[in-house]
């Protein structure tokens, strides 16, 4: 089992993530990371992008001090002396203009693969080239047992009148779906148990993220330009979001927060959409995988420590694994290996419960840490005890899903005469315990 939040992290790496200085003294160890993230950039080319736009920069700014001394000279000559300043002068502008407009395009050039480097994996992360390869870290409950064979959760939601998939496609095309009836009530009471478990708990702000948002945010988290296919556009340009992650981490974007309101803690919802790009075939039948659905999600934001990092990223998963405890869903916690980890990842855990249907867990908690990488990007920083501006350190995990959550319900409770049982703690917001039963 690797260890918790890999505590074993170089401490350069923890302080210094892919600034373009770290990036050209360290070329091997991005390399190397971004090797195991199976993500293809080029850090040779890059140096030598940087090299070219240090140069430009250094000429520039040699021929502008150029330029003032003869300003100066240009007001105190006279006469022939005056028109052979003059005609320097004229072609040192041009010279600048030409120049100028090389560094406009190889910064164009630069900040392209800028944003192609992957931020470096933790030590502990596992090599591996996709979900498959992830590690078990622990495991919750045990499988529930059945004295019949059991349904899956689409057919049990249309026999109920908790779903109608065939008007949800054609109002809403492919992947339409409609709640219905105690599919809408079971629904709305998750809503209302998550915020309950997370409205007042201890450090979380609640709020209601955008999920119609500006380029910026998109690019600072990482989610563009690699993820440009599995996003919907607006005619005006704004990007439907598939996350409050999006909107929440764009809150404190170019500005500069106060070091002792640190940690900051968000309880984020909003509405999510995702084109589900390449998944065409995947679970086509009901609500596990949608274009359209909601989610509550947790965003940190935390001092540029690395150890602080571990914590709060080993809290957020703690917060998820209660609410499935909770539930009485039988799950386990893996590990991503480097394969399995997004651009901007240093490490990330998946929570995935039973799903007896499928006879496998599958997934309903993403948790992840990246130190500075979003932040540099998204410019939020915090001024230390000494003046020294540094960027706060990011992590998020789901809080809640939906309605992908109603799929392992749906499954674990179904009882042998095809009702569904109620767990326990959604009783009380349901207003019943069996879905199904009419006596």
């Amino acid at each position: 089992m690797p260890p918790p939040g890999g505590i074993f992290l170089c401490g350069i790496l923890a302080r210094n993530m892919l600034d373009i200085h770290f990036i050209r003294e360290n070329a091997d160890i991005v390399k190397a990371g971004a090797a195991k993230k199976h993500i293809d950039v080029d850090i040779d080319k890059l140096v030598a992008v940087d090299e070219e736009r240090k140069r430009l920069r250094f000429d520039l700014d040699t021929k502008r001090a150029e330029q003032n001394r003869r300003s100066a000279e240009i007001q105190r000559a006279q006469g022939e002396e005056r028109e052979k300043l003059l005609e320097a002068m004229r072609q040192l502008k041009s010279g600048m203009t030409e120049e100028e407009e090389q560094l406009k395009q190889v910064m164009v050039e630069w900040q392209k693969l800028m944003l192609a480097v992957p931020n470096i994996p933790d030590m502990s992360v596992p090599d591996g080239d996709s979900d498959a390869d992830n590690l078990e870290v622990r495991v919750w409950g045990e499988k529930p047992t059945f004295d019949f064979k059991p349904k899956p959760h689409f057919e049990l939601m249309q026999s109920l009148g908790m779903a109608d998939f065939e008007r949800g496609a054609k109002v809403a095309g492919f992947r339409g779906w409609f709640l219905v009836g105690d599919g809408a009530r079971l629904l709305w009471g998750l809503r209302r148990f998550v915020e309950d478990r997370f409205m007042n708990r201890e450090g979380f702000t609640p709020l209601v993220a955008p999920s119609l948002v500006r380029r910026e945010p998109f690019v600072g988290t990482g989610y563009l330009p690699q993820s440009e296919e599995d996003l919907y556009k607006t005619q005006d340009g704004e990007y439907l979001s598939g996350t409050a992650e999006v909107g929440t981490m764009g809150y404190y974007m170019d500005e500069v927060v106060d070091k002792n309101a640190l940690p900051i803690k968000f309880f984020a919802y909003s509405p999510a959409f995702r084109r589900e790009a390449g998944s065409h075939g995947k679970d086509e039948k009901g609500v596990f995988r949608v274009h359209e659905f909601e989610k509550y999600e947790q965003v940190v934001l935390c001092e540029a420590d690395h150890a602080e990092s571990v914590r709060q990223h080993e809290a957020l998963t703690e917060n998820s694994e209660k609410l499935l405890q909770e539930l009485g869903l039988h799950y386990h916690v893996v590990v991503n290996c480097g394969g399995d980890l997004g651009l901007g990842q240093v490490k990330k855990y998946d929570l995935e419960a039973w799903m007896p249907s499928e006879e496998r867990f599958r997934e309903t908690h993403s948790a992840s840490y990246f130190h500075d990488f979003q932040t540099r990007r998204l410019n939020i920083r915090y001024r230390d005890e000494d003046g020294t501006l540094k960027f706060v350190h990011s992590l998020n995990n789901t809080a809640l899903a939906m309605p992908r959550i109603l799929t392992h319900i749906v499954e674990n409770y179904q009882q042998a005469d095809g009702t569904i049982k109620v767990p326990e703690v959604l009783v009380p917001y349901v207003g019943k315990s069996v879905i199904g039963r009419t006596a």
